[in-house]
C-alpha cells in the first residue's frame, strides 16, 4: 500500500503531532481517548485518534480546538466532515485521522473493533505525567 504524496503535518514527526493533539483534547474535557497505530494496516494514514464528546457542541468544539492547535504550528486539515451535525467530526490531517464522535453514537461505529488489530498506543504515556491521571 503506498501512502498519498500530500503531507498536511509539513515533515514533522506524526507522532509528535498526535501528542499535541492528544494534549488539547484533554484540554478541552475529551473523553475515553485511543490512539490507534494503523501504520501496517493502512495506506492513507499512519495514526487514528479516536476521543468522545458529552454533547454535539463539545464534539463541535473539540474540532475547532484541535484544528486551531495545529494551525498554530502551521499545520492544518485537508478535509474535515461532519462539523454541522457533530454526531462524528472527521478531521483529516495525513498522517492523522481524527475522529471526535458524541458518545452516545462511538458504540455504533466501533472503530476500535473495525481496526482491531492495530496497536493501541498509550496515551495517558505520550502525555506525559502532568496529563496522565486526567486520561485514566
Amino acid at each position: 500500500m503506498e501512502k498519498r504524496n500530500k503531507k498536511a503535518l509539513s515533515g514533522a514527526d506524526p507522532l509528535e503531532v498526535a501528542a499535541m493533539l492528544c494534549a488539547a483534547a484533554v484540554d478541552k474535557k475529551a473523553e475515553n481517548l485511543a490512539l490507534l497505530d494503523v501504520r501496517r494496516l493502512s495506506g492513507f494514514t499512519d495514526y487514528f485518534l479516536i476521543m468522545e464528546g458529552r454533547s454535539t457542541r463539545h464534539v463541535q468544539g473539540l474540532a475547532a480546538a484541535l484544528d486551531q492547535q495545529l494551525s498554530r504550528k502551521r499545520l492544518s486539515s485537508l478535509k474535515a466532515e461532519g462539523l454541522e451535525e457533530g454526531r462524528w467530526v472527521l478531521l483529516d490531517f495525513d498522517d492523522i485521522v481524527v475522529h471526535i464522535f458524541y458518545h452516545e453514537d462511538r458504540g455504533l461505529y466501533d472503530l476500535e473493533g473495525l481496526w482491531h488489530d492495530a496497536p493501541r498506543l498509550d496515551v495517558a504515556r505520550l502525555l506525559g505525567e502532568e496529563k496522565r491521571e486526567v486520561v485514566k
